[in-house]
């Protein structure tokens, strides 16, 4: 009777089949390839393309790389001046007794740093900037000191070498002074001077520039 029955009520239901998720696998693709396939390991019908989810992520990966490296840089490296003396950080740094005889230093960035008894006997230093930069003593005799900023440098009564120094259109403004300093030959041709520091230097000013064939006192526009 049982199983006349079971054999009746199966006869009696459609047959069915439990359905299976679909999947499409793609073929090996060579590593350099991020493009959008339709072979893509994608399930049918869910709409999420896992090739473009990952060119996604790599890209956003290699942004937060950039922005870390950008932020934790070596801040130093945001100061090295200009010129062939470039390589090395010359701004806000302490480069008391430093020896530039000599050297090419043009457009050098000397910001802020303590140049204390610093020979730059015979450098050129064209356009270099010694914005208050601290030169006491510092040796810029023979210097070529063309456009140079000595904007709130100190170079007061430090007694400064800047025998035969060329200035010519050297900028010196605010609080620069060169009171103290000898000057002998030096050329300040175009030289934004206070008048009080003018007087005071007329007062020691001797000597020709040997390489403008300029005397001090002329440049200096003395009575």
């Amino acid at each position: 009777m049982a199983i006349l029955l079971n054999v009746s009520l199966s006869s009696k239901l459609p047959p069915f089949s439990i359905p299976k998720a679909r999947f499409s696998f793609s073929k090996s693709l060579p590593d350099s390839s991020l493009s959008r396939n339709s072979d893509s390991a994608t399930p049918q019908g869910n709409g999420i393309n896992f090739d473009h989810l990952q060119l996604s992520v790599a890209r956003g990966s290699f942004v937060a790389l950039l922005s870390a490296s950008l932020f934790f840089v070596d801040p130093a490296l945001a100061f090295k001046g200009g010129g062939p003396y470039g390589a090395e950080v010359t701004r806000g740094q302490d480069l008391t007794g430093k020896d530039f005889s000599g050297k090419s230093l043009i457009k050098q960035d000397f910001k802020t740093s303590i140049l204390r008894q610093a020979n730059f006997k015979g450098a050129k230093l064209l356009g270099a900037s010694f914005f208050d930069a601290d030169l006491t003593g510092a040796d810029l005799s023979d210097a070529d000191l063309r456009s140079a900023d000595f904007s709130l440098a100190n170079v007061t009564k430090v007694q400064a070498n800047l025998t035969n120094a060329n200035l010519e259109g050297a900028l010196a403004t605010g609080n620069t002074s060169f009171r103290g300093s000898i000057i002998t030959g030096a050329d300040f041709t175009d030289v934004p001077l206070r008048e009080d520091q003018r007087e005071y230097l007329c007062k020691a000013a001797d000597g020709v520039n040997p390489t403008t064939g300029n005397a001090t006192r002329e440049t200096l526009l003395c009575n």
